[in-house]
C-alpha cells in the first residue's frame, strides 16, 4: 500500500514539474536497499540552474543519510561500490562546504522523519541531463547512492558518509502528460 501511494505521489510530481516544461529532460531512479526492496523513488528534471532532484524514501531509520551522484550506472548488492566514487567530472575536493569542492555529485543530506518516510527537493547545478562533460549519460551512467551516515559536507573523498544502504540507475524519463 505505502509503495502504491509513493510511485502515486511521485507520478503526480512528475507530472506538475513536467507542466510547461515539455521539452525539459527528465530522468528517473528506482532506490533499491542491500535486500534488493525498493525504498525509493527519484526524479531528475533538467532547468535553468542545472537539475532538480526530488527523492522520496521510505522504510529506513529515522536520521540524516548521505546522498550523492554516483559515476557509474551499476547498482550491485550487496555493498554498491559498483557505482563507483562520487561524481566528479571537475576532479574537485569533495564537501559542499569545501572551498576546493564540490564534486558535481555532491548533494545535501537526506532527512527520514520518525515514521520512516523522508523527502529532499534539491538542486545539483554542476550537471546535466543533456549532452556534455557533467551530463549524467555519460557512457558508464550515474547512480543515486543513499550512505548509512550523513555527509559532514567536507571530508574528501566521501565526506564520512559511511556504508552505501541504497542505489538506483538514474535513467531517461519521458515527462508525464
Amino acid at each position: 500500500m505505502r509503495a502504491t501511494v509513493l510511485a502515486a505521489m511521485i507520478g503526480l510530481l512528475c507530472g506538475v514539474m513536467a507542466f510547461g516544461q515539455a521539452k525539459a529532460p527528465m530522468a528517473k531512479a528506482e532506490l533499491h536497499n542491500r535486500q534488493g526492496q525498493l525504498v525509493g523513488i527519484a526524479t531528475l528534471t533538467e532547468g535553468t540552474n542545472g537539475v532538480t532532484i526530488v527523492a522520496h524514501v521510505q522504510n529506513l531509520a529515522p536520521g540524516y543519510y548521505g546522498f550523492h551522484i554516483h559515476e557509474a550506472g551499476q547498482c550491485q548488492a550487496p555493498d554498491f561500490k559498483s557505482a563507483g566514487e562520487h561524481f566528479n567530472p571537475q576532479g574537485t575536493e569533495h564537501g559542499l562546504a569545501d572551498p576546493k569542492g564540490p564534486h558535481a555529485g555532491d548533494l545535501p543530506n537526506l532527512l527520514v522523519a520518525p515514521d520512516g518516510v523522508g523527502m529532499i527537493v534539491t538542486q545539483a547545478p554542476l550537471v546535466t541531463l543533456k549532452e556534455g562533460k557533467n551530463s549524467l549519460f555519460h557512457s558508464a551512467g550515474t547512480a543515486l547512492v543513499i550512505h548509512s551516515k550523513p555527509d559532514d559536507l567536507r571530508t574528501d573523498p566521501s565526506g564520512e558518509a559511511g556504508d552505501r544502504l541504497a542505489c538506483g540507475v538514474v535513467t531517461k524519463a519521458a515527462p508525464a502528460m
